[in-house]
């Protein structure tokens, strides 16, 4: 049942989001003026027409037409008309930092320059943390349904750009593509200083966890929702202190669950485990970091210290330094108390 204490919480606790893919935040609206700018067709005639199309039956459904909606962004101006969009969504939630990730090659191989993508992405962060105060960090994902060749390309074409960006991810098709799949670009991607985190337990089962610990020697795990299938396997991740960045209202769009209610935040935070919330591809999945927050506290009847705690787990679990995460600590703590 809404709470309008609770809601009052959660509005004003600074937050992180530490799994929002760039791309997935493409507005209908926006996606309209793209493709009118760029001379673009689109198979709609109107947004509504777009938001309809928004019916998934489970993560297939959905890359198909999120790779299509990709298909407006052309140049620069673009991708930072995308990424300005999406932090201003992000600061009306008091989100004040976001770790996001990019998609290179599905921009590459259609014939855009990895450097139109990375400047537009970085000059509207940058302004975003001028204008908005949100800082940021970049995270370059690899397609697990294309190649580990194909990953590593992407790696050389990332190279003269590695002070520019933070980490790597793994995201796109999981079922079939297992993380052991791209074990040696993941060394190189260390080896390089990179941060490594890796989509696995979204659809996948528990396995594709434990292969993104032991091969991919990830610092996070991005949804982990099946890892709750086996019990040695949450011992672990409690141990380790390996945080979750999961997706509720994505879950549930995804049919990953049938109902916000089965979001496995609660059960989660209850067995001690790391687990934060975040927005995933939010222009397709019906709601930006706060609307999550809201969805599983509301259906799950969370209770001020467990929202407080996801707060602070969204810094915990980030790639910001100990000093800089001490200092949203404190503000968290600060905004609890009134």
């Amino acid at each position: 049942m809404p709470n309008p204490s609770r809601a009052a919480l959660i509005d004003r606790l600074p937050k992180a989001e530490l799994h929002l893919h760039i791309e997935g935040s493409l507005e209908p609206e926006l996606l309209f003026a793209l493709a009118a700018r760029n001379g673009v067709e689109i198979p709609f005639a109107t947004v509504e027409a777009v938001r309809a199309a928004y019916d998934f039956s489970n993560l297939q459904d959905f890359l198909d037409i999120y790779y299509q909606g990709m298909a407006v962004l052309r140049c620069e101006q673009d991708f930072f008309d995308l990424t300005w969009a999406y932090l201003q969504r992000a600061a009306a939630d008091n989100v004040r930092h976001v770790e996001i990730f990019f998609d290179p090659q599905g921009h590459t191989a259609r014939g855009v320059e990895f450097e139109t993508v990375l400047n537009g992405i970085e000059r509207g962060l940058m302004q975003g943390q001028r204008e908005l105060g949100i800082t940021f960090r970049i995270i370059m994902c690899f397609l697990r349904h294309l190649s580990e060749e194909d990953a590593f390309a992407t790696l050389e074409q990332a190279a003269p750009h590695l002070d520019r960006i933070d980490g790597v991810g793994l995201d796109s098709s999981e079922l079939g593509h297992p993380p052991a799949k791209f074990a040696q670009v993941f060394a190189k991607a260390r080896e390089l200083g990179l941060h490594v985190t890796a989509h696995a337990g979204e659809e996948g089962p528990p396995e594709y966890v434990f292969e993104a610990l032991d091969l991919l020697q990830v610092e996070r795990i991005d949804h982990g929702n099946r890892a709750l299938e086996d019990p040695a396997l949450v011992h672990r991740l409690v141990a380790e202190g390996m945080t979750l960045t999961v997706c509720p209202l994505s879950n549930l769009k995804l049919c990953v669950i049938d109902d916000i209610a089965q979001s496995p935040v609660r059960q989660m935070l209850d067995l001690g485990l790391m687990v934060t919330i975040n927005s995933d591809d939010p222009a397709y999945f019906g709601g930006y970091v706060g609307a999550n927050y809201q969805a599983v506290a509301d259906a799950l009847n969370l209770s001020p210290d467990h929202i407080v705690r996801l707060a602070q787990n969204s810094f915990t679990g980030s790639f910001l330094s100990d000093a800089e995460k001490q200092l949203h600590l404190e503000a968290i703590a600060d905004a609890a108390n009134g």
